[in-house]
């Protein structure tokens, strides 16, 4: 699995909103200007998660953006098999995009059964990550003391 860029701003977006949870919306230009991710591609990528319902969104001055449910019910595996398409690594793997791989013999192929082993084990996180984990996760990374020196004699 490779996350792309807009797989990455998604997750950021998501995750602002599920520290916000239940405080009502959040406009556009506070993600934007927390996550630094330019407006208009956030704009983009709120609208496919729109589409996914991840997110419910109000139009006008007093509009913004919320979760579309309850952050311990949005997986990881979720977002990005929405925004990216497929967890696996090689596409011979992918069970909703599967596409034939160049080797001679896919069912004995070793770099295939290598790639099988790290889908799986990719697959069991993200399906066990949830944004309200990753909500609390961000909160305890932000408490631990920032250490600008770290070395030895």
């Amino acid at each position: 699995m490779k996350l792309s860029l807009r797989g990455e701003y998604a997750l950021r977006a998501l995750l602002v909103l599920a520290e916000n949870e239940g405080q009502g919306l959040v406009r556009v230009q506070a993600i934007s200007a927390e996550q630094n991710i330019p407006k208009r591609y956030l704009e983009q990528i709120l609208n496919d998660l729109r589409a996914g319902g991840f997110v419910k969104s109000r139009r006008g001055v007093a509009g913004g953006y919320r979760l579309g449910r309850r952050a311990d019910q949005i997986t990881l595996a979720a977002v990005v098999r929405h925004v990216e398409g497929s967890l696996a690594p090689v596409s011979c793997l992918s069970e909703n995009f599967y596409q034939k791989c160049s080797c001679p013999d896919e069912m004995r192929c070793a770099v295939r059964s290598v790639m099988k082993e790290i889908r799986l084990a990719i697959v069991q996180i993200a399906e066990s990550i949830t944004l309200a984990e990753m909500v609390q996760r961000s909160r305890e990374l932000r408490n631990q003391p920032m250490n600008a020196y770290d070395f030895s004699i």
